[in-house]
């Protein structure tokens, strides 16, 4: 369901299908990954399993609002252009059942590095869907403006500002 767009930024609801397995490490009890991102999905709660079969099961994670603005579109741009357009979900641990919460997902991949580094959250990158990709293509052909590289000059250095100073030569003494 489309939220409410500004003429500065697209808004898409999406919904988010999770996997649990059971973790081959020492440290966990399981492994999580996103493995779906949909347009549209049943109107049931976050975390409801959908399936259970040999450890594996699929969880409607919940839904999220991908936001795009026009600040971010040189980032949105190259992943349009690179060779397989991505998507990036945002799991992170959470106290309850089933132990996780959807907790982002974007499309900018400046955004999903800052993800990528913090604690315990798991960041799933996967294909970007199709029905995203009309959209998205279409906010950066209207949004973006490619920005000029230029060389900030800096200022001349005084040699003298760091120059020893006779005694009484100090700025505010009245010296000769």
């Amino acid at each position: 369901m489309p939220l409410t767009d500004t003429p500065d930024s697209l808004h898409r609801e999406v919904a988010v299908i999770a996997e649990r397995r059971p973790s081959t490490s020492p440290w966990a009890d399981w492994s999580w990954r996103a493995v779906e991102v949909l347009e549209d999905a049943p109107e049931i709660a976050p975390w409801t399993l959908l399936r259970q079969e040999e450890g594996r099961a699929l969880f409607l994670a919940g839904r999220a609002t991908i936001a795009l603005h026009p600040t971010d579109t040189d980032n949105y741009k190259h992943n349009l252009e690179s060779p397989e357009p991505r998507i990036w979900v945002v799991l992170r641990p959470a106290p309850g059942e089933p132990g996780m919460a959807l907790h982002a997902v974007t499309l900018d991949p400046g955004e999903a590095h800052l993800y990528a580094d913090v604690g315990q959250d798991t960041l799933e990158s996967l294909p970007l869907p199709d029905f995203l990709r009309a959209p998205l293509a279409a906010f950066v052909a209207q949004h973006h403006r490619e920005r000029g590289f230029w060389k900030r000059r800096r200022d001349q250095a005084d040699p003298e500002a760091l120059a020893r100073r006779a005694p009484g030569d100090r700025p505010g003494e009245g010296g000769a």
